[in-house]
C-alpha cells in the first residue's frame, strides 16, 4: 500500500521487452534506496511493481502483461521522468489516502489552464470508471494522491499547486499526455459489498455486474 505522496521523481534507464511482457530499470533521483530490500514494492507512476535487483541508485522491476496492457507502462520511453514511492509502513504519515498501486484505467490530459498561482489540469476518465469519482474526492494520477476540483460525466479538473507541480513529473503534462488512473479504494468495495449475493454471480448471470437504481431501492436507498 501507498499513500499517493511522491518521494521522489526518476528516470527510466531501460526497458527490455521479454517474451510479451518487460523489465523496467530505474534511476532513483533522490529517493533513499538504503532500506529496500529484494522483494520490495515501488510505486512507479502509480503503479505498484517488485523490485528484483538493485543498486544504491536504481532498481529493476519485471512488468506483467496483465500491468502493460492496464497502464501506461508500455509507452515509457528512455530517460522519461517517473514518480517514485516506497511502500508505506506502519509509521508512515498518511499524507494522502490509501493507494493500492494497482491502476484501473488509463486517462488522457485534455487541457492545461493557469488557475492563479495554481494550474488547472482537465482530465478525460475511461467512462466506466465515472462512477467511482466525485467532486472532492480522491483520485491517484500517476501515483500522486490528489483532489478532484470538479467533475463532468467522466472528465474531471484537477487544481495543482507549485509544490506539488515542483515534486513530482506534473510539469511534463500536456493536452494528449496519457496517465495511470486508481479509483478510491474505499469506491471499489462499497460497490463490490452492495453486490451482497449478486457478487457470487458470473457476470452474466448478474446482468451488468454493477450498482443499478433498481438494487439500490432493493436494498433500502431512494424512494421506490
Amino acid at each position: 500500500m501507498f499513500t499517493g505522496i511522491i518521494e521522489a521523481v526518476g528516470t527510466v534507464r531501460r526497458m527490455e521487452p521479454r517474451n510479451g511482457d518487460l523489465r523496467l530499470t530505474v534511476a532513483v533521483g533522490k529517493l533513499d534506496m538504503s532500506d529496500v530490500k529484494l522483494g520490495d514494492s515501488i510505486a512507479t507512476n502509480g503503479v505498484c511493481l517488485t523490485v528484483v535487483e538493485r543498486g544504491s541508485d536504481w532498481y529493476v522491476a519485471d512488468v506483467s502483461r496483465e500491468t502493460v496492457q492496464r497502464s501506461t507502462l508500455a509507452s515509457f520511453t528512455v530517460g522519461q521522468r517517473v514518480n517514485l514511492e516506497k511502500a508505506l509502513t506502519p509509521t508512515t504519515r498518511l499524507g494522502g489516502h490509501l493507494v493500492s498501486g494497482h491502476v484501473d484505467g488509463v486517462g488522457e490530459v485534455l487541457s492545461v489552464q493557469p488557475d492563479a498561482r495554481s494550474i488547472r489540469y482537465r482530465v478525460k476518465a475511461p467512462d466506466e470508471l465515472a462512477k467511482y469519482m466525485a467532486e472532492k474526492g480522491s483520485i491517484t494520477t500517476d501515483g500522486i494522491s490528489l483532489t478532484i476540483n470538479a467533475i463532468d460525466g467522466a472528465i474531471f479538473d484537477l487544481n495543482i499547486v507549485p509544490h506539488t507541480v515542483q515534486e513530482t513529473n506534473i510539469s511534463g503534462w500536456a493536452p494528449g499526455v496519457r496517465l495511470n488512473l486508481e479509483v478510491d479504494i474505499l469506491a471499489r468495495y462499497l460497490e463490490r459489498l452492495l453486490l451482497g449475493e449478486r457478487a457470487a454471480q458470473p457476470s452474466s448471470a448478474a446482468g451488468s455486474g454493477g450498482i443499478t437504481l433498481a438494487m439500490l431501492q432493493e436494498n433500502g436507498y431512494g424512494r421506490r
